[in-house]
């Protein structure tokens, strides 16, 4: 036994008296240090919980059609659309004492240091959510004392301002799962296509178990090794009581079903429609840049997805996919402006370059609507007829004359009417028309159009359509045509929502009425005639849509044009405007007849876009009259007449007088007696016959006659519509 000293007593006492004041003086250190941070960290301001989020562009059923993020793929949703699965799976693997700590679980931390002391390194972390969420808010992954100082601080600040709610709803929202996914609605989108609220326990399991390893635990790079992580985190909620041990047995044998491959990169629908939609939202609605890259907008645009999906269909069927000529496609509805579908060029990713928004080309023919609406405006008519044969034209002192020529030198050299002039796109008629009417008439018609590319009028070429302008400005110049005279805006976005759902913009679609609705809708009807194989020249020129005029089975109008570098074609209906060009960027002639794809793929197009809409007639003003005219005469059609068409006319316009071209037997004054009395008569007439037959008489002699004069007219109609299909083009 032991004995002490007096001295050794006082001793061993002062010692345990100076132990126990310096634990005393430390725990009064260490609850002041704490104190004191608790105190600062309380008194700065909530840290902010703004994380970049994806911006999404819907199309106008409302399917996604793309997204905008820098690498962060994020989309923020409240904790209630998470579903309970992922929940639970996150706080077992990750944090199962969440709701009873302060941001630290001391007793993790004390298990960590020691399990690094051990091993004299950092290798075990002991990271709460509260603290993993405050590192992917303000911080980075480093593993040094400095970072987990701070992110102890940045965590004590988040459990200090914000609820358990709002911090467990951030780090799913901002947690890192792999291939760009940020957050679980982004993770449950990648690999299984669905909502986050939508997945399955088994589901939810792999993906909480992607973040601690997302190079390692994701399935698209070891399925095998993510499913094996999958079983860790389903025995853990088992041990945590989330789920009881036959439903754990459940889930493990739950099949999952991972997006296919090639749906994994998620495909950019109309990449050149969508470049414009940032740069409208950006430049005419004056949204912030940086909003929109990472504000997590959304962004509901007028794009059709099928329209969209057809127009780049027929383009390849009738192009091929590979090729240096280059095209561009617009279709928008006349009435509103509302843009369906567009296609800038061949291939997005080989060039960027939007030939439907960036390229100035010349329209060629597609500049002759505006020409003759002013010469409508001006007193002409659709059976106005003025000579077309080769002309010089001369406009000036010292000028050499403008001789222009129509498509394969061929001349009518006979007066024609404005609506075969039209139909058959005949140039000299064209220049004429410009002479008459005076150059400024045509640039200041086509502004009024919505034609704002300049038009030099001192060159009379312009009538033909030299002056360049864009394709899409070119098309939307197409809409008065088709809704009435209206002048509409393109227009390629219907609304947009912050993050919050507020709304920032929504479209107003109030068209003014800029055009008369008389003679656009008349001008219409002569642009019918394209497609019309009668209306053509015959010998000389066919419609220039007599190709395609199989594939026209509901009223439509438009118009083609042709230059030596580009080729055009713009037609509509009364629903739906679309318009084609072809050519090179850098301008040269076409080779191998590489232009006629333009009013094939226009053609198939509509036809194919309109399948399932109804057949809608255009629009049709009560201050005009269809009369049924004899288009290469202009006159009132006779029954003699080998060719009659259902013309407009504003009132009181319209030709009173018969065509007598034809009717060398008939006298034109009986044109006016009753129709039904004239079929009586024909009747009777055909009776008489039957009876001279019968008795062997000889007044079958004359109407042999009249049947071979109605033989002939027939073979040269045939004979016609075969020529047209050869020459239909400008």
């Amino acid at each position: 036994m032991e004995v002490l000293t007096r001295r050794a007593y006082r001793k061993r006492r002062r010692n345990i008296r100076r132990i126990f004041q310096s634990a005393v003086l430390l725990l009064m250190v260490t609850l002041g240090s704490v104190a004191a941070a608790v105190t600062y960290a309380y008194n700065l301001e909530p840290p902010s919980l703004s994380v970049p989020e994806t911006t999404v562009m819907y199309s106008s059923t409302e399917e996604v059609i793309g997204e905008i993020h820098h690498g962060q793929n994020r989309h923020w949703i409240p904790l209630e659309h998470m579903g309970d699965a992922i929940v639970d799976a996150t706080l077992a693997i990750e944090d199962r004492r969440f709701y009873d700590h302060y941001g630290f679980d001391f007793f993790r931390i004390g298990g960590a240091v020691l399990a690094n002391l051990r091993s004299n390194s950092m290798a075990q972390g002991a990271s709460t959510i509260t603290q993993q969420y405050a590192r992917n808010l303000y911080l980075n992954h480093d593993k040094t004392w400095n970072r987990k100082i701070n992110e102890a601080l940045y965590a004590l600040r988040l459990e200090l301002h914000y609820s358990k709610k709002d911090i467990i709803e951030g780090y799913l929202n901002t947690i890192y799962y792999g291939h760009g996914a940020y957050g679980i609605e982004a993770a449950a989108n990648v690999y299984f296509q669905k909502n986050a609220e939508d997945l399955t326990h088994g589901e939810a399991a792999l993906l909480a178990g992607i973040p601690k390893g997302p190079n390692i635990y994701s399935p698209y790079v070891n399925e095998s090794r993510a499913i094996e992580r999958q079983q860790i985190v389903l025995k853990m909620m088992e041990d945590a009581g989330y789920i009881s041990a036959s439903e754990r047995q459940t889930y493990v044998a739950e099949p999952l079903e991972f997006r296919a491959d090639q749906d994994f990169k998620a495909k950019k629908i109309a990449p050149y429609f969508q470049e414009e939609v940032i740069a409208y939202v950006t430049n005419k609605l004056g949204i912030d840049e940086s909003l929109i890259e990472a504000g997590g907008l959304e962004i509901y645009t007028t794009l059709d997805g099928d329209i969209q999906q057809k127009a780049e269909q027929w383009i390849v069927n009738e192009m091929g996919e590979e090729g240096e000529v280059q095209t561009a496609l617009v279709a928008l509805d006349p009435r509103t402006g509302e843009i369906k579908a567009m296609v800038g060029g061949r291939d997005f990713a080989e060039s960027s370059f939007n030939r439907a928004t960036q390229a100035r080309r010349q329209p060629g023919s597609t500049i002759k609507p505006f020409l003759y609406y002013a010469a409508l405006e001006h007193g002409l008519r659709p059976n106005s007829m003025l000579l077309s044969e080769l002309t010089d034209f001369h406009y000036g002192n010292g000028i050499d004359p403008w001789s222009p020529s129509n498509f394969n030198d061929k001349y009518p050299n006979d007066y024609i009417t404005m609506l075969q002039a039209l139909a058959v796109s005949d140039n000299i008629f064209a220049a004429k028309t410009h002479f008459l009417l005076g150059f400024d008439t045509l640039v200041e018609t086509a502004k009024r159009f919505g034609i704002e590319s300049p038009m030099n009028s001192a060159y009379p070429a312009i009538s033909l359509g030299s002056s360049e302008v864009g394709i899409l400005e070119m098309v939307n110049a197409y809409s008065p045509f088709a809704n009435g005279g209206y002048l509409v805006e393109p227009q390629y976005v219907t609304k947009v929502l912050d993050r919050d759902g507020n709304v920032l913009y929504e479209a107003e679609n109030d068209p003014v009425r800029e055009l008369d609705p008389a003679l656009t809708a008349i001008m219409t009807n002569m642009m019918e005639a394209m497609f019309e194989i009668n209306v053509g020249i015959q010998g000389v020129a066919g419609v220039t849509g007599g190709s395609v005029a199989s594939y026209i089975d509901r009223p439509t109008a438009g118009k083609s044009g042709t230059t030596e570098h580009d080729s055009w074609m713009i037609g509509y209906t009364p629903q739906l405007l679309s318009g084609v060009w072809i050519g090179y960027d850098k301008p040269q002639k076409f080779e191998n007849n590489e232009g006629v794809h333009t009013k094939n793929i226009w053609a198939k197009f509509m036809q194919d876009a309109l399948i399932d809409e109804v057949k809608l007639p255009f629009p049709t003003p009560k201050n005009v009259v269809e009369v049924e005219i004899n288009p290469d005469t202009g006159l009132l059609a006779s029954d003699s007449c080998p060719v009659s068409r259902p013309t407009l006319f504003y009132v009181g316009t319209e030709p009173t007088e018969y065509c007598s071209a034809h009717d060398e037997e008939i006298d034109t004054s009986k044109k006016q007696e009753d129709p039904l009395q004239k079929t009586e008569e024909e009747k009777k007439e055909k009776f008489l016959d039957r009876i001279f037959d019968w008795f062997g008489g000889e007044a079958i002699e004359e109407p042999e006659e009249e049947m071979e004069s109605d033989l002939e007219i027939e073979i040269q109609i045939d004979g016609e519509s075969g020529e047209e299909e050869e020459t239909a083009t400008d």
